[in-house]
């Protein structure tokens, strides 16, 4: 459970710390539940210096890091086919990879190693938990 958007950005830090080239992370939760500030906290983590923003409107940033770190929002997308897929791929090239609204890529979505889920509790709480076949924790 965090209690304010630094505790939220500590969790993403947390798990990032225990991700590799390659792995996907999918972050699910309701609009203003976190996923934006717990990706910023992970970025962080990982030695993303630029300024991390939500890609709602740009579907996707790539930050540069001692990894690449690529930050996806799927939210405008209804559903992805072949082209759509080929535009967005280039994304996970060797890259940790967050992906906001994994859903609506259907099965075009690389094997997530771990999926997140950030929750309202209140006005000021939010509860975090993570799956992952691995057992990832927090």
């Amino acid at each position: 459970m965090t209690a304010s958007p630094e505790e939220t950005e500590n969790a993403g830090a947390r798990l990032a710390r225990l991700l590799e080239r390659g792995d996907v992370v999918a972050v699910a939760g309701p609009l203003g539940s976190g996923k934006t500030t717990f990706v910023r906290g992970a970025c962080r983590a990982l030695g993303v210096e630029e300024p991390v923003a939500s890609p709602t409107f740009t579907i996707g940033h790539r930050y540069r890091a001692p990894v690449p770190v690529a930050h996806l929002d799927l939210y405008r997308v209804a559903s992805l086919g072949e082209e759509d897929w080929g535009d967005l791929e280039p994304y996970f090239d060797g890259t940790i990879a967050f992906v906001e609204w994994a859903e609506h890529a259907g099965g075009w979505l690389e094997p997530v190693r771990a999926a997140v889920r950030l929750e309202h509790v209140d006005e000021s709480h939010r509860r975090i938990s993570v799956e992952s076949e691995d057992d990832l924790r927090l």
